[in-house]
C-alpha cells in the first residue's frame, strides 16, 4: 500500500513539474516577445510558435493532457457520424428564418406604431 502512496506521490510531482515547465514557456515566450520587439514579427512569431509547440507537447505528456488529446479524438470520431445538411436544405432553412425574421420585425413595427399613437391620444 505503501508503494502504491509513493508512486502516486512522485507521480504528481513530476505531474507538477511538467507543469510548471509548460507554464515556464509560456512566459518565456511571452517576455521574449516583449524583450525583442526590435527584431522582425516574423523572427518573434516563429520563436513564440517554437515555444508554443514544446509547451503543448510537454502538456499532453500529463494526466490532464492525456485526457484532453483522448477527447478530441472522441470528438473527431463523433463529428464524423454527424449527417450535414446539403446545400439545398441549408439555404431552405435560411430563407425561412429570414422570413421568419422579417414578418416579427413588422408585427413589431405596427405594435409600435399603433401604441405610440395610443400614447400621443393619450397624452394629448
Amino acid at each position: 500500500m505503501s508503494e502504491k502512496v509513493e508512486r502516486q506521490s512522485a507521480s504528481s510531482a513530476l505531474e507538477a513539474i511538467k507543469w510548471l515547465l509548460v507554464v515556464a514557456m509560456v512566459a518565456v515566450a511571452v517576455w521574449g516577445n516583449s524583450y525583442y520587439a526590435e527584431y522582425s514579427p516574423l523572427y518573434r512569431a516563429v520563436g513564440v510558435v517554437a515555444l508554443a509547440l514544446v509547451a503543448a507537447a510537454i502538456a499532453l505528456q500529463t494526466e490532464q493532457g492525456k485526457a484532453f488529446n483522448q477527447l478530441r479524438k472522441d470528438s473527431l470520431v463523433e463529428m464524423r457520424k454527424v449527417v450535414w445538411p446539403t446545400r439545398q436544405e441549408a439555404l431552405q432553412t435560411t430563407l425561412i428564418v429570414l422570413v421568419f425574421v422579417v414578418v416579427v420585425a413588422l408585427l413589431l413595427f405596427v405594435l409600435d406604431w399603433m401604441l405610440n399613437g395610443l400614447a400621443s391620444w393619450v397624452i394629448g
